[in-house]
Parts: C-alpha cells; sequence; structure tokens
C-alpha cells in the first residue's frame, strides 16, 4: 500500500466523510479534503484532527492548489447538486472542475477518480444534469488516466442532504405531503459500498466510465414509508396533486435562496428513469451491502 497523498476535492459531503472513514480503515493517513462547507469541515476535523481539513472555494485558484504537489490521487467529489441560481452550478460543477484539473495537470498528479451522477444517463433536462455532462467531458479531455463513476441516489453515514434530510422533515411537519401517487422508482446505492468502489479504482488503476446503481429498484414513496417505520414517526403521508407540489415549491423558493428541494429535482424525480446495473462487485471486488 502507498503512503502518497490523496487529495479529496468536495470531501466535507456524504461521500466524502464515509470515503475518509474507509481510507483510514485500509491504512492510508496523508489525507487532504478541500470544501467550502465550513460546519461540514468542522466535523470531519474533529472526528479525523490526524488529516488536513481546509477550507477553500475551489472556483478560485488559490493556495489550496499547493496540496497536489506530490499527489498521488485524486477523488473529486465537488458538485452542486440543487439550487436555485445557475451561476452556483457554474461555480461549483465547471469552473472549480477545471482549476482542479489544471492543478493536477501542473504539478504531474498521475491519476484520479470523478464521481459523476447518474443523471448524464438521464432524460431529464436541468442544470445539474447539464453540468455533470460537461464535468464529464472535462475529465475525458484532461489527458490523465481516470475513471468516472456514475452512482444513483446514495444514503448511508452522514447522509444530510438526501434520506436524511427526508428523515428530519418528517419529524418536523404535521404532514408529509407525495408528489401524486409516488411511484417513482428509485435505485438507492449504500454509500459504503460506493467508497469501496473508488477505492479499489484507485488501487487497480481502473480507467473508464461506470453506472454505478442501486442493485434494487424501489419506488419513491416505499422509501419514505421506509424512513417513517425506521425513525417510529407517527407523521401521516398525504398524496397531493403534481401541480400543486411544484407550486408549493415554487412559493418555498421565494422564501429560501437555498431550498433543500427544487422544481428542477422534482422533475427528475418524476422523469422515470431506470438506470444500467451492471456488475460491479465483480469489477471492483465489492460485496454489495
Amino acid at each position: 500500500m502507498s503512503t502518497g497523498r490523496i487529495v479529496l476535492p468536495g470531501g466535507a459531503g456524504l461521500v466524502g466523510e464515509n470515503l475518509v472513514v474507509q481510507l483510514k480503515r485500509h491504512g492510508y493517513s496523508n489525507l487532504v479534503v478541500l470544501d467550502k462547507h465550513r460546519e461540514n469541515l468542522e466535523i470531519l476535523r474533529k472526528m479525523h484532527p490526524e488529516i488536513v481539513v481546509e477550507y477553500a472555494d475551489l472556483a478560485d485558484r488559490g493556495d489550496w492548489e499547493l496540496h497536489f504537489d506530490g499527489a498521488e490521487v485524486v477523488i473529486m467529489l465537488q458538485a452542486q447538486i440543487g439550487g436555485t441560481d445557475f451561476e452556483q452550478f457554474q461555480r461549483n460543477n465547471l469552473d472549480a472542475t477545471h482549476h482542479v484539473l489544471e492543478a493536477m495537470k501542473e504539478r504531474g498528479v498521475p491519476y484520479f477518480v470523478h464521481v459523476s451522477s447518474s443523471v448524464v444517463e438521464s432524460v431529464a433536462n436541468d442544470w445539474y444534469t447539464d453540468t455533470k455532462k460537461k464535468q464529464e467531458r472535462m475529465a475525458a479531455e484532461s489527458g490523465i488516466p481516470n475513471a468516472v463513476l456514475r452512482p444513483t441516489l446514495m444514503f448511508g453515514w452522514f447522509d444530510r442532504k438526501h434520506l436524511g434530510w427526508l428523515s428530519r422533515f418528517m419529524r418536523k411537519v404535521p404532514v408529509f405531503p407525495i408528489p401524486g401517487h409516488g411511484r417513482y422508482m428509485r435505485q438507492p446505492l449504500y454509500a459504503g459500498d460506493f467508497c469501496s468502489i473508488i477505492i479499489s479504482c484507485f488501487e487497480n488503476r481502473i480507467t473508464g466510465n461506470f453506472n454505478i446503481s442501486g442493485r434494487e429498484q424501489v419506488d419513491y414513496v416505499d422509501i419514505i414509508r421506509e424512513i417513517k417505520q425506521a425513525t417510529g414517526s407517527r407523521t401521516p403521508i398525504v398524496d397531493i396533486p403534481y401541480w400543486l407540489f411544484y407550486a408549493l415549491l415554487r412559493i418555498w423558493a421565494v422564501f429560501d435562496r437555498d431550498p433543500p428541494f427544487t422544481t428542477q429535482q422534482l422533475s427528475a424525480l418524476v422523469a422515470r428513469d431506470e438506470f444500467e446495473v451492471i456488475d460491479w462487485p465483480g469489477i471492483f471486488g465489492v460485496s454489495p451491502t
């Protein structure tokens, strides 16, 4: 096992926090996390005081690039998932990726893993999908050997934005609204399995693009019912018309500049995508949870 530096741009989110735990279990200790989410960074500092955790806005070039000197692997995790301002998608998905790739090329980083998203294979047409597709093209044109991974909806430890947010929301509201009938198929992926795939990629220098989909198909409404049962919530689950749900999100966005769920994400939810399920346990040697 190498003791070379592993840099995680955008490493203070769901995947990054799980990945740091798994990397340490595998004996890796020369880790650098770069992110601009101060609260998440503070959690990482407290849990892992022995690693380098630094605030950095990757959309702007700066001293954070010095951490790429001598880096053996970069795991690109930075992403803007939701929001109502396209500028944030431009900065966090495109500008940040451009700067990270430039830093790698200037310092001769030999390999990276780019965490993309299943949305690049989606019928959805929104800012997140568009910028993630462009991100992939940037990775492909970088000239640096890399693996591109396209995970579906993830869940697991440190899940604040996805199922974790839904469970907190359920505890706060008198009724839990479901858009339409709620029969929108999801393919949830356990974050721990995805992190094992990332580690397998750089340990074996795997290259190429891979769709990493959850192996079970579950309807959105059934996920919500599972959350209700797991949390012991008594909040009733209520179907409301899609148009009304959409209108409520529009109103929410007027009062919240960074809403947890947007009309674009609602449209993606009901897009009826079904993503390819490859033999990722066999390809990467990872036992699915």
